[in-house]
């Protein structure tokens, strides 16, 4: 099966020079892959405390490609990143809601300071542009659906925090230094090379995992909670188009990032079950068990995209069961 879907190749990036924070790890690495194809030079920057180094091996092959090794809460290190780059794509962070519930002094280490650090080195540099992972967690306690990116209620975890954090110095130092600053606020991302192992795994690879080993998957909660489930090549797009676009009234803002469909968690263990079961029948017995609702989750997200399409020309091309189908392939041929 192939369902590749080619990106239109963007003449503007040919030999800029990009820095990609957290490039080694799942989102990250897909950036750099995809701007290696655009003519770029790429820099991965990465401690490698969540990104893997098998996630970038293939991209050494290729002379416009480089690694440095280092820390964003390093400020000499992002220093040294910077040197010499136009644009920066800022994906390094310490995701997961459980995991800054329970360790908020370090999410906020990473994801606050070590983003205060790269705005800072980006302004000493005179980078051009800077887009930034930021996440629909900001949306926190606000019940309105869809998402838009003006209305926002009150943070739910000690990570939302930080991601809306990000966001507010992005602002600051877009206005007080005249960086370019473009957040996307990514909703649920899900595809290849997204870890399934570890306590912090994403739901949709650690499901895959799950049935692969014939695993009972537990949901937390009745099943109904839904998602906006994003596939990767739809957030690689929006990071492509922010990087390029040359609409003035586009800048300094944030966006949403997602395909704009709501998914219930029953639905995906169902659409996870249909695909898997293609290579493997047994998979289709697995049965489903449901625990408690999980501590700083919100019960419903959906994202409005029509700030994007509208200013960025945004037009995902993966809605979620396409993005699944490639993400189920991508598992089954890597995990087995």
């Amino acid at each position: 099966m192939d369902m590749e879907k080619p990106m239109d190749m963007n003449q503007s990036l040919n030999n800029t020079t990009i820095l990609v924070t957290g490039g080694a790890g799942f989102i990250g690495s897909n950036l750099c892959e995809e701007l290696l194809k655009h003519n770029c030079k790429v820099i991965c920057f990465d401690n490698f405390s969540t990104g893997k180094m098998e996630n970038i091996l293939p991209l050494f092959d290729n002379e416009r490609f480089k690694l440095i090794v280092g820390d964003i809460r390093n400020i000499d290190d992002c220093h040294k990143a910077v040197s010499g780059v136009d644009y920066i794509l800022h994906e390094a962070a310490l995701g997961s809601v459980p995991r800054s519930i329970k360790d908020p002094i370090t999410s906020n280490d990473v994801n606050v300071s070590g983003f205060l650090n790269m705005l800072v080195a980006a302004k000493d540099a005179n980078v051009k542009r800077f887009i930034y992972a930021a996440s629909s967690s900001t949306y926190g306690d606000s019940a309105s659906l869809p998402k838009v990116e003006d209305v926002i209620g009150k943070p739910l975890s000690p990570y939302a925090i930080t991601k809306y954090v990000n966001e507010l110095y992005a602002d600051v130092f877009s206005r007080t230094y005249g960086i370019e600053c473009i957040g996307l606020r990514y909703f649920n991302v899900f595809g290849q090379r997204q870890d399934p192992y570890g306590v912090y795994a994403a739901v949709i690879p650690l499901f895959v995992k799950k049935f692969m080993n014939h695993e009972s998957p537990i949901i937390n909660g009745d099943g109904e909670n839904s998602r906006d489930f994003t596939y990767i090549k739809n957030v690689v797009q929006m990071n492509i188009l922010a990087l390029t676009t040359t609409n003035k009234a586009a800048l300094n803002t944030v966006y949403n990032t997602a395909f704009g469909e709501r998914t219930t968690l029953n639905q995906l263990v169902g659409y996870l079950k249909e695909y898997l079961s293609e290579y493997d029948p047994l998979i289709a017995d697995v049965k489903i068990e449901y625990g408690p609702n999980r501590s700083g989750d919100i019960p419903h997200s959906l994202a409005s995209i029509d700030k994007a399409k509208s200013l960025l020309g945004y037009n995902p091309h993966y809605n979620m069961r396409e993005g699944l189908r490639e993400a189920v392939e991508w598992y089954w041929e890597n995990l087995k």
